[in-house]
């Protein structure tokens, strides 16, 4: 009796030092829309291939140039992940990491490349048929940096009825000024692959009908507040960051539509050490709102 003991609480003890959760990464799914294979790489958390439980799940998005493990080598997810979890701030939750390709997150404006109808429409059901987490919109959060914190910004308003909550960093969200004004080689480089009628455009014709379909202020000025009202925001921006001005914008025009949103403005640049501490706030915000 006394060796059952002994044996139950090391099998206890080794199942606390040694449970983890699973990374995978080179994963793809077959997009008929695209005609091509969507990569993408999933945080699965501890216990899941253990039980039948279904999880919360968050969408991840990484930034201009990255791809589906930025947020994994460059971002040390995992072991933020894990932490936070270990210490009680967020819920066991699966983590989906798809490459944004440079798209936006959007269709391209030509009609050749349907990004945004991709994820929503191929992306969203095939996680749900492939892993247990739990459907419905109280429980799929969206977060991301930079061009996925704009992406995730604007796919969670402008599918209020799938997102619960998001949760944005140093989001691409940019003032009317700063479009019409910046380096027209510079911002054509950004766009090429979603919106190719914007190439060589200039000063006030840049804020076209394809920019629209892609800027989040225009998204909050024209929808129905009442719909916005139904996701929960959290947004962030570092105060040494050159999106901090079109971020300000985004919280006033928040404001004004009265939008109920939490926005953080923390010392910091558009880098990854910024970003690292912006994860473990963000998954927070989405954990929370699980809850409620």
């Amino acid at each position: 009796m006394k060796k059952y003991c002994l044996f139950l609480l090391l099998f206890t003890i080794a199942n606390t030092f040694f449970a983890q959760s699973k990374l995978m990464e080179g994963l793809s799914m077959k997009s008929a829309l695209l005609n091509t294979e969507i990569k993408y790489s999933i945080y699965l958390p501890d216990g899941y291939e253990t039980s039948e439980r279904h999880y919360p799940v968050v969408y991840l998005l990484n930034g201009y140039t990255g791809d589906e493990t930025s947020w994994i080598e460059q971002g040390g997810m995992q072991h933020i992940v894990d932490h936070e979890i270990e210490q009680g701030n967020i819920q066991k939750m699966v983590i989906v990491m798809p490459d944004g390709d440079d798209r936006l997150y959007m269709n391209r404006t030509d009609g050749t490349y349907p990004f945004e109808d991709m994820f929503m429409k191929e992306l969203l059901p095939f996680i749900e048929t492939q892993y247990r987490v739990r459907k419905g919109k109280r429980y799929t959060g969206i977060s991301g940096l930079s061009m996925g914190g704009a992406g995730s910004l604007k796919l969670a308003l402008k599918y209020d009825t799938y997102f619960g909550a998001c949760a944005a960093y140093s989001s691409a969200v940019f003032t009317e000024e700063s479009v019409t004004n910046s380096d027209q080689e510079a911002m054509n480089g950004y766009i090429e692959k979603a919106m190719p009628d914007m190439l060589g455009a200039t000063g006030r014709n840049r804020i076209n009908k394809s920019y629209k379909e892609y800027d989040v202020l225009h998204l909050v000025k024209t929808k129905d507040p009442e719909l916005l009202k139904t996701v929960k925001i959290y947004f962030d921006c570092g105060d040494d960051d050159f999106l901090t001005l079109g971020n300000s914008q985004l919280h006033k025009e928040l404001i004004e539509k009265q939008i109920p949103h939490e926005y953080r403005v923390r010392d910091g640049a558009h880098t990854w050490p910024f970003w690292r501490e912006s994860l473990p706030l963000g998954l927070k915000f989405i954990s929370d709102s699980f809850w409620k």
